[in-house]
């Protein structure tokens, strides 16, 4: 049984690095390795979690296709956005609703995201929302390992 809860979450400053892409072209690792190797260089970070964002168009998942861009940006949560390191974008991530998945397992494994889609949505009392959906990917999150934990964070309304 895969946990979830409601929640709404605050407003975030988000500083990173963003990348468009779609299912049939993922280019995750490309942002991602672009990113890590300048990470150090944000020193407003309000904790060393990273944040995983992705903004789709409001159609994408009613008329889903592999081949749909969507934009995916690989950031950290900061204080402000006074110190931007070069190559690096600001991004504010709005405050609202969100169903939150604790997912333990392969960061390749789609399953978590069938069920949220075809199983928990449909039988839940709320609707997605068209908002940014993200992963918080914290110290127990460990990149292509089946004992990888990270919190997926959907919209909804």
């Amino acid at each position: 049984m895969i946990k979830s809860r409601i929640e709404t979450s605050n407003e975030k400053k988000l500083v990173g690095k963003r990348l468009a892409m779609s299912f049939a072209d993922y280019k995750i690792g490309d942002l991602w390795k672009s990113f890590m190797t300048r990470r150090k260089e944000i020193s407003n970070n309000l904790s060393n979690d990273l944040i995983s964002l992705a903004i789709y168009k409001s159609t994408h998942f009613s008329n889903f296709k592999p081949t749909n861009e969507f934009e995916k940006w690989a950031t950290v949560e900061v204080s402000d956005f006074e110190n931007v390191p070069e190559e690096m974008e600001t991004f504010v991530l709005p405050s609202g609703l969100y169903a939150i998945f604790d997912y333990k397992g392969l960061n390749t494994d789609n399953s978590i995201f069938q069920y949220i889609f075809g199983t928990w949505l449909p039988n839940s009392d709320y609707v997605l929302d068209d908002r940014p959906h993200f992963e918080i990917l914290g110290e127990k999150y460990k990149n292509n390992d089946p004992e990888s934990e990270e919190e997926i964070w959907i919209p909804i309304k």
